[in-house]
């Protein structure tokens, strides 16, 4: 699994014109998710993620994590982000999972960040989404399971 995990101040993803998900503080996730991807692998980065110091404390420094802010998720499917751009002009999404895999890892992903007490607010899956953010920070970072 790959996650870009952005520190927001209030993000939304919309479909069809309608909001679907939205949050105030907290992280917007896009999930990508692989051929070889297992409940071990999103339990492993829920985990990472629920407790990454990235927070700012009393003194400014990012030392705290979204459970002690008390932020909350929105989390996005992302395929895009196994595309392979090393040869021609086109991505090619070869390592993107299938979508009946992927949809399953990335249900089992949000499940495990809500059982550690997080709000986790998503889009529709393999739907046209628009997500707005305003970065906080801005703090983006990129996380493998591998």
């Amino acid at each position: 699994m790959r996650i870009v995990v952005q520190r927001s101040k209030e993000a939304s993803v919309t479909v069809d014109q309608k909001i679907v998900g939205q949050i105030v503080k907290g992280f917007v996730l896009l999930v990508g998710v692989t051929h070889e991807d297992s409940e071990k692998d999103a339990q492993f980065l829920a985990e990472k993620i629920a407790n990454l110091r990235v927070f700012e404390d009393e003194n400014g420094k990012m030392n705290r994590s979204i459970l002690e802010v008390g932020g909350d998720i929105l989390s996005i499917s992302q395929f895009t982000l196994y595309g392979d751009c090393q040869k021609g002009r086109r991505p090619n999404f070869m390592n993107a999972a299938r979508p009946e895999h992927a949809v399953e890892i990335y249900q089992v992903f949000n499940q495990f960040l809500q059982e550690k007490g997080l709000k986790v607010e998503t889009g529709n899956f393999g739907a046209e989404m628009s997500v707005q953010l305003i970065n906080d920070g801005p703090v983006t970072l990129i996380i493998d399971s591998k």
